[in-house]
């Protein structure tokens, strides 16, 4: 007599196969050696690296401010720095769409229009996240001394935190399901992956500059 258990494990694929099959299936639409993809790989890792790096720099150090005279002139522009690499970045993104194959089963009009609602979803939080920060406060301000007189709490920031990062995420997942590209999701899944790690050094690090504050006016009152 054959247990139920004997059964199941008849019908189980070792995991080594299983793993085979993914990669294989994987590498049918995508080639991680291509010259686009693996451009695109390193600028969505080194952008919010760069940036993190240079604004803690900046926090301990005040070189920036002192070199351009002004924290706010220094703020505009490593903010500018920062808009320029998003824009070879999306750009990076897009040629290693193009540079590989679609699937099939995503070209289509449901996939299509399903793209375009998280793209205008995506848009609607960045643009209103920079509008309710403003400039230094979407640029890292706090971390040149720029800081505000209390949290932002208007929308987006009412339904959901972060709406910068996840707007922009859903903007890069738009785009993918637009062009029916599975590069395009691989490297919107990376998208996801280096802003969660990127808000792990960000949010205790920004709380801090905030706590400082707060006691630097208690010790003043």
């Amino acid at each position: 007599m054959i247990t139920k258990a004997e059964l199941e494990e008849s019908h189980r694929v070792p995991w080594s196969e299983a793993d085979l099959f993914v990669m294989s299936w994987l590498l049918g639409y995508v080639d991680p050696t291509e010259p686009s993809f693996v451009a695109a790989v390193i600028t969505i890792v080194f952008n919010p690296l760069f940036w993190n790096v240079v604004a803690r720099w900046e926090q301990r150090t005040r070189k920036l401010s002192r070199a351009f005279g002004s924290p706010h002139l220094a703020c505009y522009s490593l903010g500018l720095c920062i808009l320029l690499l998003n824009i070879l970045r999306s750009h990076c993104f897009t040629q290693a769409m193009m540079s590989q194959p679609k699937m099939e089963g995503l070209d289509n009009h449901t996939t299509y229009f399903l793209g375009l609602a998280f793209l205008g979803w995506g848009f609607v939080f960045v643009l209103s996240s920079f509008y309710a920060l403003g400039f230094t406060g979407t640029f890292l301000g706090d971390y040149f001394g720029i800081l505000k007189e209390s949290r932002v709490t208007t929308f987006p920031f009412s339904v959901l935190d972060n709406p910068m990062y996840w707007g922009s995420t859903a903007n890069y997942l738009g785009w993918a399901l637009m062009h029916a590209s599975p590069t395009g999701l691989l490297l919107t899944v990376l998208v996801a992956i280096v802003y969660v790690v990127a808000l792990l050094y960000e949010e205790p690090f920004t709380a801090e500059i905030y706590r400082q504050k707060a006691t630097r006016l208690h010790k003043r009152s």
